[in-house]
């Protein structure tokens, strides 16, 4: 019979410390309706004593949430505990969890606490029947268990079981350990302390040395039923655990790992998404799971194995998490049978096209720009000048002067076909979509903007600026990127690639529907 894990998430608290800007008290209520949604048992939704925007945020969490159970972090102090259950008084939950937490290594107790082993001792229990004053369901956290002499870590475990503890957490707090030595110490608390089967025994790791995942994997292997992290692995340092990686290891690894979660997998794209934006962190596109390369093939090798059985190189499907299908990417190491892939789901069949002719000009293109579009493929495929349309604009002059209050001015003039078009703007704060207006005035092409990166860095003692956008036409997203020394001038040239892209879009339905 299978058992179920706990999730646990500490994005709200672990989580927040990592950014740079403190979250409002609406932000994390919205972060907490997604991860009730998306099925979470636990949610840490702060550490009240900390701040007075701390305490209204739990406060607000406790009073809305009706389906995850709310927790607060406290230290073993007693004003800490006090603080944490008024946050947490008027709980939806018939009952709310007090997170207590201590240093048990003598690396913490020594030159962090100033105490001795007994102290720590006598502080843990002491504060375990203060909180069992306000709730029955206490968390207990040796902190730095990593590092904890396993006696020592056994006493106080044993302790505070016995005076009201119901969860017991191991953290690897600077993600010190290995899988294997995580391992063996949840075996040995597990077989050393009497009363442990009064807890659940969970664990809480870092991701310093990127072993988050593993030990997290491993302890459950071992024993623990709990498992501690956030969304996107967010937190102190190198992270947490990233809790989507654990949740689809368990239900991607069901053949060695009889467990289970009450998470609803097909949320976890659209939470990991939505929560980025709100604490403004942008997801790696390598990261596992929710990265935008994570369900992305690139090799010949890879795409041709992948059309024929997914399973070649895929143990995950996008669909399972609420993430849309992907398709490849077509690169220049992209081979023809995803070329034919693309156009016959473009609707094209072989006869419309030569294969051999479109796979050399496909490979030109992809060396000259890196990636290729469907668009791209299309305009290939079906126009004779596909190479000289991406002259049919181009920019002619740039002008941008920044007037002391009153804004800036712009003079843009662009050739488009024989012609050389003007446009000017005066009094204007926002230099992205005054620019974007002009372009489409001169272009007269309604697109719209969806997305635009701007990164710059040093080069020695050049600057270099990249811009990556992505435009909305018809429906269909156009994609252009540039870099020069100047972003103005990397933007506009990038939306004069978007236009000539465009152009041959619009050639190409016109000519096939003549057809």
């Amino acid at each position: 019979m299978k058992e179920k894990i706990i999730i646990f998430d500490t994005t709200l608290r672990d989580g927040e410390q990592s950014l740079s800007n403190s979250l409002t008290c609406k932000e994390k209520l919205k972060i907490a309706i997604l991860l009730e949604n998306m099925g979470v048992d636990i949610i840490e939704a702060g550490f009240p004593i900390s701040s007075p925007e701390d305490f209204q945020s739990v406060k607000l969490i406790s009073q809305t949430i009706k389906n995850s159970k709310i927790c607060s972090l406290a230290r073993c102090l007693y004003k800490d505990i006090d603080i944490a259950a008024k946050a947490m008084k008027y709980c939806l939950q018939d009952s709310f969890r007090i997170h207590l937490f201590i240093g048990t290594s003598n690396l913490h107790i020594k030159h962090k606490l100033k105490k001795n082993f007994d102290d720590i001792l006598d502080m843990s229990i002491k504060s375990v029947i203060r909180a069992r004053k306000y709730t029955n369901d206490i968390e207990f956290s040796c902190e730095d268990a990593g590092r904890t002499e396993i006696e020592n870590l056994c006493i106080i475990i044993e302790n505070v079981i016995k005076n009201g503890a119901t969860t017991i957490n191991i953290p690897d707090t600077v993600g010190y350990t290995v899988p294997l030595e995580f391992s063996k110490i949840v075996k040995e608390i597990l077989n050393k302390v009497p009363n442990i089967d009064k807890a659940i025994l969970s664990v809480h790791c870092h991701n310093d040395l990127g072993m988050a995942t593993g030990n997290a994997i491993t302890a459950i292997q071992c024993g623990a039923r709990q498992i501690e992290g956030t969304i996107g692995g967010i937190g102190e340092r190198a992270g947490n655990t990233a809790l989507e990686e654990v949740i689809m290891t368990i239900k991607t690894r069901k053949d060695i790992l009889n467990f289970y979660t009450n998470i609803n997998f097909k949320d976890i794209y659209k939470t990991s998404k939505k929560i980025s934006n709100i604490c403004n962190l942008e997801i790696s596109s390598n990261k596992p799971i929710i990265g935008s390369n994570a369900f992305s093939h690139s090799s010949g090798i890879h795409q041709d194995g992948v059309l024929k059985n997914k399973k070649n190189y895929e143990i995950i499907s996008p669909e399972s998490i609420g993430s849309k299908k992907k398709n490849f990417n077509l690169t220049s190491r992209s081979g023809r049978a995803a070329i034919k892939f693309y156009m016959k789901d473009m609707g094209y069949s072989e006869k419309t096209y030569d294969l051999n002719i479109l796979y050399k000009k496909f490979i030109k293109l992809a060396d000259q720009n890196g990636r290729v579009f469907k668009y791209d493929l299309e305009a290939l495929a079906f126009l004779k000048n596909s190479y000289e349309e991406n002259k049919y604009y181009e920019l002619v002059y740039l002008k941008i002067c920044t007037l002391y209050n009153s804004g800036n001015k712009i003079i843009i003039k662009l050739k488009c076909g024989n012609k050389v078009k003007k446009e000017s703007v005066s009094n204007t704060s926002n230099l992205i979509f005054t620019i974007f207006d002009l372009i489409k005035r001169i272009s007269k092409i309604e697109m719209k903007l969806k997305k635009i990166i701007l990164k710059s860095k040093t080069n020695r003692s050049r600057i270099v600026n990249l811009v990556n956008l992505s435009v909305i036409y018809n429906n269909t997203n156009f994609h252009s990127k540039k870099i020069t020394s100047d972003y103005m001038k990397s933007y506009i040239l990038s939306l004069i690639i978007v236009l000539n892209s465009i152009r041959k879009y619009k050639i190409v339905r016109k000519k096939l529907h003549n057809v």
